[in-house]
């Protein structure tokens, strides 16, 4: 996905769930920040969101724009609704969101609120699959995250004190590898 197709679906949500603010917290949130990032950070479809001020019409935008979609169909990558619970990322997240703003059809703006870098690394290790632990290794590599403030957001995660050591061994590996 690249950052025009991830404007297109902030206008299209936006229209979906008549809420000018979505919420993007997965992995294509890096393009607020980073709008060229490495290439495999952006080998997903899907961009996750949710109606800021609406989190309820997140159906909606799976139903108009999510997998299978005519949206999904016509463009080759779609919208999954979510709800703000399926964010794991570090508390105060929700003040550190970065802006993305577009502008919508009807003459107005739209802004995507997506995951800081940093918050988002952290959701994916929340997450533990390989794929995310691929992810955070290449966001660490390419200097897009200091890996110093990972460790000290990680504590903040919603995980079990099982989980947060997890978290925090492999930070601690994937430290020494970029290091």
């Amino acid at each position: 996905m690249r950052r025009a197709d991830l404007e297109h679906i902030i206008r299209a949500a936006a229209d979906v769930a008549q809420d000018d603010e979505i919420v993007v917290i997965g992995g294509q949130a890096i393009l607020a920040e980073y709008p060229d990032a490495p290439a495999a950070l952006l080998t997903s479809q899907e961009a996750d969101v949710y109606p800021r001020n609406h989190p309820d019409r997140a159906v909606a935008i799976d139903g108009n724009l999510g997998d299978g979609s005519f949206f999904h169909e016509a463009f080759g990558y779609y919208a999954h609704g979510v709800g703000p619970e399926t964010a794991r990322a570090p508390a105060g997240w929700e003040q550190r969101l970065v802006a993305i703003r577009v502008e919508t059809g009807r003459g107005g703006v739209a802004t995507g609120w997506c995951l800081e870098a940093h918050d988002l690394v952290l959701a994916k290790c929340a997450a533990s699959r390989e794929r995310d632990w691929e992810y955070a290794e290449t966001a660490v590599s390419a200097g897009l995250v200091d890996p110093g403030e990972l460790l000290r957001r990680a504590p903040s995660l919603p995980l079990t004190a099982e989980q947060l050591d997890h978290v925090l061994r492999m930070l601690g590996a994937l430290t020494e590898r970029s290091g």
